[in-house]
């Protein structure tokens, strides 16, 4: 009996902690996929379509590499990289935007065989590529702020319950924050009133478009911020829990997946940090072998979330554009500060230097010869760098 009582608890722990990470990763980054997709002229069937591809992909492969290798390896959509594509897709078409995600998969696939992610970062060091990362994401920051002038209720409201849940129940901090906004837009009449009828989510597949504009633009980005900002943290995790992980295989097989969900909305696929951080305490299970079937059912929970992704969009679809721009925002909030302490945390003032000019290009509006800041961040932070080491070998 003690131990039927005991294998049902290791179970129902183990789909919690599963259907946390899931709650965790989809509330942190809903908002901007929704966003994404309308920027690039698509509806609420088109977003649940990509929910539902990035939702199956995730799932099977989360299931796949968490039971081949008994390790909990939790697949996830790259939120930077949505975020990166919001500020980086103007000038580009749904096509374009497709053909862009398949050349950053194929990337994705091949550079960990070809490669290690280490010597990648000898020439653009993780300071400037967290510092890319910052100033792309510091105009979402800014949203939630401006958003206050149009809906200050509202806003504040959020940010206030966004500050008390982090200090309270930071788990849950998000979907708290979800629950009171649509609350309170309810209350305040700022969601339309209709009906929704069930639905089931629906492939849609879009031909993509190809050009060196659309790889300059939106693949070479995408995939140095889906490496930097997700796939390392996600390395880092397992390997701070004790997980001996064949990487090159995970990120390459992850890679493969990429390219066949990208025609269906699939942008971008890496290891999860934060939320697998979720499936690998003891909280799951004292013995870290069996800690993996968080990860499997997280897997399932994910698949069953692409399913019902439609009927979900299309209540999302009702709340005003004020809060779907200041919750992407504030679920931006931790990252925010993670990339800009990583980005000057070098000992060499020159790195922190190139990482500052980064920054502040890729923050501003500037968009040369049809080469977005992003671009331009990148080639002004090495230009600093090899400046500076000319200047120190003129000098010694």
């Amino acid at each position: 009996m003690k131990t039927l009582f005991q294998q049902v608890n290791s179970i129902i722990a183990a789909m919690s902690a599963g259907l946390v990470a899931v709650i965790v990763g989809f509330s942190s980054s809903i908002a901007l996929i929704y966003q994404l997709v309308i920027n690039l002229g698509g509806d609420s069937h088109l977003v649940a379509s990509w929910l539902l591809a990035l939702g199956t992909s995730m799932g099977i492969l989360s299931i796949l590499l968490s039971y081949c290798y008994r390790i909990p390896i939790l697949i996830a959509w790259s939120t930077p990289g949505a975020a990166l594509l919001i500020a980086n897709i103007q000038g580009f078409d749904l096509n374009q935007a497709v053909g862009g995600f398949i050349v950053c998969a194929l990337l994705l696939f091949i550079f960990p065989l070809l490669i290690p992610l280490d010597k990648l970062f000898k020439w653009l060091p993780t300071q400037l590529a967290s510092a890319m990362l910052a100033g792309i994401l510091l105009k979402f920051g800014f949203a939630v702020f401006t958003q206050m002038e149009l809906q200050p209720i509202l806003i504040i409201s959020m940010f206030i319950s966004y500050l008390l849940a982090k200090r309270l129940i930071p788990q849950w901090t998000l979907l708290i924050v979800i629950v009171i906004s649509a609350i309170l837009a309810w209350y305040l009449q700022l969601i339309e009133s209709k009906v929704i009828e069930w639905q089931w989510s629906e492939w849609q597949f879009i031909k993509p478009a190809f050009s060196w504009s659309v790889i300059v633009g939106i693949s070479l980005p995408l995939f140095i911020v889906t490496t930097a900002a997700q796939n390392l943290p996600g390395i880092a995790m397992l390997q701070s829990f004790g997980y001996q992980a064949p990487i090159k295989r995970i990120l390459s097989l992850t890679g493969l997946f990429n390219i066949i969900a990208a025609p269906f909305g699939g942008y971008a696929l890496n290891l999860a940090a934060i939320s697998a951080s979720i499936c690998m305490t003891e909280d799951v299970h004292k013995d870290a072998n069996k800690r993996y079937w968080a990860s499997i059912w997280a897997g399932i929970f994910y698949i069953i979330l692409g399913l019902l992704a439609a009927y979900i969009i299309a209540w999302f679809a009702l709340l005003p554009e004020s809060l779907i721009l200041a919750l992407a925002g504030i679920a931006l909030f931790g990252t925010i500060t993670h990339s800009l302490q990583q980005s000057v945390n070098s000992k060499s003032k020159h790195i922190n230097e190139a990482a500052v000019i980064t920054l502040l290009i890729t923050a501003s509006p500037i968009a040369l010869w049809g080469l977005s800041s992003v671009v331009w961040g990148v080639i002004g932070g090495l230009l600093v760098l090899l400046f500076s080491q000319l200047r120190f070998k003129k000098h010694h």
